[in-house]
């Protein structure tokens, strides 16, 4: 199956349903970023320390995989030259319609997260990357495309999943709130979901996903050239492991 057209109109449809991450900012809060109050998320519920983000006026900033109207107008709104890339033009249209109300200057780039050659070789100070590699299925190209696309000194902060969520039995999870040891990683909902469940997610139309090993996830940024510079674990807001373990990781990454 075309896994990227698929996981495109999952999300055109999460746009329809408010998803969280759907939500773009309000004018009250554009105005409070021009002010220097905001709090940008790569994970669920931590907050990235500004020390992360620096002076960014001038700056050229790609939100990777980030439209929503929630990361883009705060970096446009701060007087970065912001490109937001999304695969999902119902997200992209989250961000127009902020740029739009609040006369903000935001590019809009509808695409596939692991294929940035439209843009040239040092392009970017920086790349914002909130979660969002769970929905390709080699996350490797993407950290290498971010390479090639910063700038020398450039800094790359992304959110992923810690793999251990994916080894669960995902009926059991989400139908009898049970915790099964069921999966290997890397993991595929393609590959590893019962068919039947499968087929539901695919006619329900819900996002399928990948659960990539820290071997591609932070061994690949070191792979493709990356040094990391930052690094912070988050839980998820309430799911079955937050007693546990915090589930997503954020790293700050440097092109040397």
């Amino acid at each position: 199956m075309d896994i990227v057209k698929h996981n495109s109109n999952a999300w055109d449809n999460r746009v329809k349903t408010q998803n969280k991450w759907t939500i773009p900012l309000t004018s009250l809060q554009v105005e409070q970023v021009k002010k220097g109050e905001f709090t940008l998320s790569l994970t669920p519920t931590k907050p990235v320390p500004k020390e992360w983000i620096g002076q960014i006026a001038g700056k050229n900033v790609l939100c990777l995989a980030s439209g929503g109207g929630q990361q883009g107008p705060i970096f446009a709104a701060l007087g970065a030259n912001v490109i937001v890339f999304d695969n999902s033009k119902e997200q992209l249209a989250q961000d127009k319609m902020v740029a739009e109300r609040d006369h903000l200057i935001i590019h809009l780039e509808h695409g596939d997260m692991r294929d940035l050659s439209r843009f040239e070789e040092g392009t970017f100070d920086l790349i914002f990357h909130p979660v969002a590699n769970c929905f390709i299925n080699d996350v490797e190209k993407v950290w290498k495309e971010c390479y090639r696309v910063l700038k020398k000194g450039g800094t790359i902060i992304s959110g992923f999943v810690n793999p251990l969520s994916y080894i669960f039995d995902t009926y059991e999870w989400e139908n009898n709130n049970q915790l099964v040891v069921r999966n290997s990683i890397p993991y595929s909902d393609i590959d590893q979901l019962p068919k039947e469940f499968l087929a539901e997610r695919i006619q329900n139309n819900d996002a399928l996903e990948f659960g990539h090993s820290l071997q591609s996830q932070i061994g690949g940024q070191l792979e493709a050239g990356f040094v990391l510079a930052g690094f912070y674990e988050d839980n998820c807001g309430g799911n079955l492991l937050d007693k546990h373990i915090d589930t997503f990781i954020a790293t700050r990454a440097l092109k040397l």
